[in-house]
């Protein structure tokens, strides 16, 4: 009974590991330089009347869609949210949809100019579910809608667009505005948890979206 063998295997040469460490190195280099770029994508469609405002955002993103539309030519601004997740029964505010409107008119946008669409609470596909709960209720109006732009967490605005884009073609063109985190700087994401931690995630969901063919 033989329980050993030799047999002969491929290997790198030192010239080899050299090439092979440079080159996953330059890989890392790219993907610290370029990843969170390519994810916190901000691509406004200049005729857009009307912003969209995510609801779960902070305090921090929110003033950065107060600033948005007070420098640019909206109509109205749109904030979308599920049912708060806790003190939901203490707070005055019953979704996020309403907190961030509340929140908008506090830093100076009159109320006639916000409209808080409230999004069934759902436990996957948050963002597409979303997305088709505004059409629903820009259809159920009729209202006269072209082309929107979407303020976003960060590194989450390439996947929303590309699924706002997919739910609203054709009738909606879609831009993407991607508002800036407060507890780690974009420019150097990889240097914090939380920088790590948001772009690995969204990166994965990102490569997931790709995969499914999102409908209304």
């Amino acid at each position: 009974m033989r329980l050993i063998k030799r047999q002969e295997i491929w290997t790198f040469t030192a010239q080899g590991w050299v090439v092979f460490l440079v080159t996953i190195t330059a890989l890392m280099f790219f993907a610290i330089t370029n990843l969170h770029p390519f994810l916190a994508v901000t691509s406004r469609v200049k005729a857009a009347d009307i912003l969209v405002v995510d609801g779960w955002l902070s305090d921090y993103e929110v003033k950065q869609a107060a600033a948005e539309f007070q420098g640019g030519f909206y109509r109205q601004i749109i904030t979308l949210g599920t049912s708060v997740e806790q003190g939901f029964y203490l707070s005055e505010y019953k979704n996020y949809a309403d907190i961030t409107a509340a929140t908008l008119n506090k830093l100076g946008i009159p109320k006639e100019k916000l409209i808080a669409v409230y999004i069934p609470t759902v436990v996957r596909n948050r963002t597409h579910e979303s997305a088709v709960a505004l059409l629903q209720w820009i259809s159920k109006f009729n209202l006269p809608i072209k082309s929107i732009n979407l303020l976003t967490f960060d590194a989450h605005a390439r996947r929303s667009w590309m699924i706002f884009k997919k739910v609203f073609y054709p009738q909606i063109e879609v831009g993407i505005i991607a508002a800036k985190p407060l507890l780690y700087d974009s420019n150097n994401w990889w240097k914090t948890s939380e920088g790590v931690r948001v772009t690995m995630s969204e990166t994965i969901a990102y490569v997931y979206a790709l995969l499914v063919s999102w409908k209304t």
